[in-house]
């Protein structure tokens, strides 16, 4: 028998190696939580701090910030700690858009109630408030460079007739108005020079594109240059060494976009400044203070850039040795372009937004953009390249889910939204939802996207229910030759085309996918062709060339469109969609629903009528994802 000091040894040495294991418990606790399910909140909440806006004396910070649930103007003085201000106050509708008019007052609209715009000022240091406009049932768009000057600011409005939008100058001072071009009802696109004058104009007819240029805003606009919308001229901004050129991406006479400078006055390109063999020039790098191109940009598998200007290349060096391994983004700057607005991200780190001071050489965090997966251990996106059916050389990316060993992994086909878009390196809440969920998320640059030439982005025309899904196809059957996944827990899911195509795949490859999923797919051809907003009217032969023509190829548009195929599907399938979408019509949705339901085929049908295309309350948006990851979880794990 043990004596009463034997007793009293063995239950302290029991109750120490209780303690060890409780904290051996919680540090493994707090590793596992790490690596544990994220709840759905933390990849699709709206952030609080969003939109940061610096002033043109560098002095202070805007940004849009929630006030009881409502997005408003926040001000913060850089220079001075914990010195922030809200500056207005709203409660109902919230500010939708703004920017700095000069360093004391601001411009904004608000969300728009019952469909009308409402455009305001607001003085940031005595928090008057003003209307710039009464509030109307028009839709307005910024005249780039948006900028204040002598009191006055371009914008385009649809208020003479909806289909064409003219441009008057609002004057910020007086609160008013004034035509300064009538839109003839082909012009596409407007542009101001550096002082804010109107001279530059992009018109459409749908088939071909002419570029229109006047010295001053006493003349008439003449045309200088005209081509087929297969061939691209895209102005960027005039340039302050010559005030009749104008710095542009180019595909004439090349394959890729290159960026050029090119003579109004003549039409004729007089420089190109540069050019990449694999890829196009991406829409970046021009400053609209300066007049000229900081940098080119393109996009192979990540984001690079071409420098052109020195201060502006030692900046991103600057920057880049405080944030190493981060892709970073100039969002804004001051007039002295020595203060700057940082983006930053991974692929698998939502990033940061940052203040830079050059002169002090200062970088400080203004906001996480999403601090709820700050320190998560989320997913590597991983670029990949296959070959089609038809000996094209197709890209992409794979992400596969942490610690994965990329062997039978069940995968979601994510095709992008589109067509005339393409998937990059970076940071994706939807891929990170999934991985994080164990699957495999495979994203395919198929022919039809942008970004790599115009002979392959028009290898898509027509070939929406045709060579665009061969692509994404052969994708599929390249990750299961290489091991990769498991080739019976396959799904499919996107938004827009994404979605179309997901319901195409349903149709047409219902032994290939054991799920299909649509967020705001298209479901009839007929109809979204039919729905184009009559603003989007100028460039509707332009949609029959990409697409196909209803009146004289209707057999083309009937075999791509889901809804007469509906008979095909096998498979479980999920349809997300707004009542108020205007590409795909509630009556249409449900009929598809119907007859799969008529066929047993299991269906979840999330429809929000007061919703449009993509679900913007954040409620509605979070019950969505929850939906969709159960939805896979139930079809894909088994």
């Amino acid at each position: 028998m043990y004596g009463s000091l034997g007793m009293v040894n063995i239950l302290r040495n029991s109750v120490f190696l209780l303690v060890v294991l409780v904290i051996v418990s919680c540090f493994g606790g707090c590793n596992n939580h790490k690596d544990r399910i994220i709840p759905v909140e933390d990849f699709f909440s709206a952030p609080e701090r969003t939109n940061f806006q610096i002033s043109p004396n560098g002095e202070y910070i805007a940004y849009l910030g929630l006030f009881e649930g409502k997005k408003n103007i926040y001000v913060i003085h850089p220079d001075e700690e914990n010195d922030e201000q809200r500056i207005t106050l709203e409660t109902d509708l919230g500010i939708h858009s703004y920017f700095w008019a000069d360093d004391n007052e601001l411009v904004f609209t608000k969300n728009r109630l019952h469909d009308s715009l409402q455009v305001f000022a607001v003085n940031r240091a005595s928090l008057a408030v003003r209307h710039l406009m009464p509030p109307s049932m028009v839709k307005m768009r910024w005249i780039y460079p948006t900028k204040v000057m002598n009191n006055g600011v371009l914008v385009s409005l649809n208020e003479r007739d909806s289909s064409v939008f003219d441009v008057y100058r609002l004057h910020t001072n007086a609160c008013k108005k004034e035509l300064v071009a009538k839109n003839p009802g082909n012009i596409i696109k407007w542009f101001a020079d550096l002082d804010g004058k109107l001279r530059l104009a992009l018109a459409s007819d749908s088939v071909k594109e002419t570029m229109l240029y006047r010295n001053s805003e006493k003349e008439v606009f003449r045309a200088v240059m005209s081509n087929s919308f297969r061939n691209s001229i895209m102005p960027l901004g005039f340039s302050r060494e010559n005030r009749s050129h104008v710095f542009a991406l180019s595909n004439i006479n090349r394959d890729k976009l290159a960026l050029v400078e090119i003579d109004m006055e003549t039409g004729k390109e007089v420089k190109m400044i540069y050019s990449h063999p694999d890829v196009d020039i991406d829409h970046d790098g021009y400053s609209s203070d300066r007049g000229e191109m900081s940098y080119a940009k393109y996009v192979t598998w990540k984001k690079q850039r071409h420098f052109l200007n020195k201060q502006t290349e030692e900046v991103y060096k600057a920057i880049g040795q405080k944030l190493k391994g981060y892709e970073i983004n100039l969002l804004d700057r001051d007039t002295a372009h020595n203060r700057f607005i940082v983006y930053t991200y991974t692929d698998k780190d939502p990033g940061a937004t940052y203040f830079y001071d050059m002169a002090k050489d200062k970088l400080v965090k203004l906001a996480d953009n999403n601090p709820a997966l700050k320190d998560r251990m989320l997913a590597e996106m991983k670029p990949i390249t296959y070959e089609s059916r038809d000996g094209r050389r197709i890209q992409g990316y794979l992400t596969l889910p942490p610690k994965s060993k990329g062997k039978k992994t069940p995968v979601i086909v994510y095709p992008h939204n589109g067509p005339t878009n393409r998937n990059k390196w970076g940071f994706n809440p939807e891929v990170q939802f999934f991985a994080n969920r164990g699957f495999a998320v495979f994203q395919v640059n198929y022919r039809g996207s942008t970004g790599y030439g115009k002979e392959f982005w028009s290898a898509g025309f027509k070939e929406w229910g045709g060579k665009v899904q061969d692509d994404i196809t052969d994708g599929v059957r390249w990750l299961i030759d290489e091991g990769i996944v498991d080739s019976s827990r396959i799904g499919i899911y996107g938004a827009g085309f994404g979605g179309y195509s997901a319901l195409h795949g349903a149709c047409f490859n219902s032994d290939l996918y054991k799920c299909a999923a649509s967020y705001s797919g298209f479901t009839n051809l007929f109809t979204y062709l039919r729905e184009i907003p009559p603003y989007f009217k100028p460039y509707l032969q332009m949609y029959y060339e990409i697409i196909g023509n209803p009146e004289t190829e209707p057999d083309l548009i009937k075999a791509m469109s889901p809804v007469f195929h509906s008979d095909n599907i096998k498979i479980p399938v999920f349809i997300a969609q707004g009542g108020k979408d205007s590409r795909s019509t509630i009556n249409e949705t449900n009929q598809f629903v119907q007859k799969l339901k008529k066929r047993k085929i299991p269906i979840i049908y999330i429809l929000h009528e007061e919703e449009g295309r993509y679900f913007r309350d954040e409620e509605n948006r979070i019950m969505f994802y929850r939906e969709l990851g159960a939805f896979f979880d139930k079809y894909l794990k088994q």
